[in-house]
C-alpha cells in the first residue's frame, strides 16, 4: 500500500498538482478511478453470483427472452452510457480549458527536443532570442507561459506531470501549448514519447520561481559568459578551444559558437548534467567530459582525451560559468 500511494506525490506525479492544468487533470482522474473500481467490483460480484447459482442450481430455469433483453438494455446500454457520458463531457471540457490560447502578452519560450536533451530559448515580444539554456526550464509563478514545442529529429513529447499534460513535439511542425505554475518549486519534466535508446534519460527540471526571482535569473541568463579570472581558468578556456569543445558548444561572449550541443554560457548555474541524468558536480562533470558513453550510451557527446592537468583546468573554467 505504501508503494502504491508513493506514486500520488512527488516531483513527477500528476496526482500532486502544482499547476492549474494538472489540478484539472487530477480532479478528473480521481472520480474516474473510483467509478472504474466500483464497476469492476460490481462485475466481479455479479460474475461470482452467477457462477455460484449455476453450481448450486444446475436445473434452474433460464431467463425469459424478455428478462434477457431487459438485462442487456439495462446492464449493457443504460448503465455504461450513464457512467461514460458524464466523464466524456468532463474530459472534453477540461481539454478545451487546458488548451485555451494564452493571453497575447504571455511570455513565450521555445523548447526544442534534441537527441537526447532539451534546448530552451526565451523570446521577447518580437520573437527574438534573449536567453538560451538547456535541460532547465524556469518560469514565474502565477503567470501564463506560452510554449512553442519543436523537434529536430524524431517525435518527442513534452510533459511536466505536476504542472501540465503531455504535448507532442513533431519534426517539421510547431505545436503550441500554455501553462501556469501555481506553486514555487523544482519539478521533473520528461519526454513521454519513446524516442530512442536514452528516452528514459531525456528529462529536464522545471523551476517555478517568484516573479522577482525569475526576473533576476533571466537577467543573468541574458548576460555573456563570465571572463576567466585566474590563470587556471584562462588555461581552461584555452583547453576548451583546443580540444574541439567549441565546435559543438556555444559560450556567448567568446569565439565558441557551436550549435550541436547545449549552450554552456551559464553551465555552472544549472542543477544537473546530461538532461537531468547526473547532478552538476565537478566529479560528474569530469566523468561526463572524459567518458560520456558510460553515463549515457549512444549520446552524441564524444569522449575527450585530456591530460589530468588540462582536465582540471577545463573544469575550473567551466565551474566559473555561472
Amino acid at each position: 500500500m505504501v508503494s502504491l500511494l508513493s506514486g500520488c506525490s512527488g516531483i513527477q506525479s500528476a496526482l500532486d498538482p502544482a499547476g492549474s492544468a494538472a489540478q484539472l487533470i487530477a480532479d478528473l482522474w480521481w472520480p474516474t478511478l473510483i467509478v472504474a473500481t466500483l464497476v469492476t467490483v460490481l462485475v466481479l460480484v455479479l460474475l461470482l453470483v452467477a457462477v455460484t447459482r449455476a453450481l448450486r442450481h444446475r436445473s434452474a430455469r433460464p431467463l425469459s427472452s424478455r428478462q434477457s433483453r431487459n438485462l442487456v438494455i439495462a446492464g449493457g446500454i443504460i448503465l455504461p452510457l450513464s457512467v461514460t457520458i458524464p466523464f466524456a463531457l468532463s474530459s472534453f471540457s477540461i481539454g478545451r480549458t487546458i488548451h485555451a490560447p494564452p493571453p497575447e502578452d504571455a511570455m513565450t519560450i521555445e523548447v526544442i527536443g534534441k537527441r537526447w536533451w532539451w534546448e530552451i530559448h526565451y523570446l521577447d515580444e518580437s520573437g527574438n532570442r534573449i536567453a538560451t539554456t538547456a535541460n532547465e526550464l524556469h518560469v514565474p509563478v502565477g503567470e501564463p507561459v506560452r510554449l512553442l514545442l519543436k523537434s529536430d529529429n524524431v517525435i518527442h513529447s513534452f510533459w511536466v506531470p505536476n504542472i501540465q499534460g503531455k504535448t507532442d513535439m513533431i519534426p517539421g511542425r510547431e505545436n503550441v501549448t500554455s501553462l501556469v505554475a501555481d506553486e514555487p518549486g523544482v519539478y521533473r519534466g520528461q519526454c513521454a514519447e519513446y524516442c530512442g535508446t536514452q528516452h528514459a534519460l531525456m528529462a529536464f527540471l522545471f523551476v517555478a520561481e517568484t516573479p522577482e526571482e525569475f526576473a533576476d535569473w533571466l537577467e543573468r541568463q541574458e548576460q555573456p559568459a563570465a571572463k576567466p579570472v585566474t590563470d587556471r581558468e584562462v588555461w581552461g578556456q584555452e583547453v576548451f578551444a583546443d580540444a574541439g569543445c567549441a565546435d559543438c558548444h556555444t559560450i556567448r561572449g567568446t569565439r565558441a559558437d557551436g550549435e550541436d550541443g547545449p549552450d554552456l554560457t551559464h553551465l555552472a548555474g544549472r542543477r544537473t548534467l546530461a538532461a537531468a541524468t547526473v547532478p552538476n558536480r565537478i566529479g560528474h562533470l569530469g566523468g561526463w567530459i572524459t567518458d560520456p558513453q558510460h553515463i549515457k550510451p549512444e549520446s552524441l557527446m564524444p569522449s575527450t582525451e585530456l591530460t589530468p592537468d588540462d582536465l582540471q583546468a577545463l573544469l575550473s573554467y567551466l565551474e566559473s560559468l555561472e
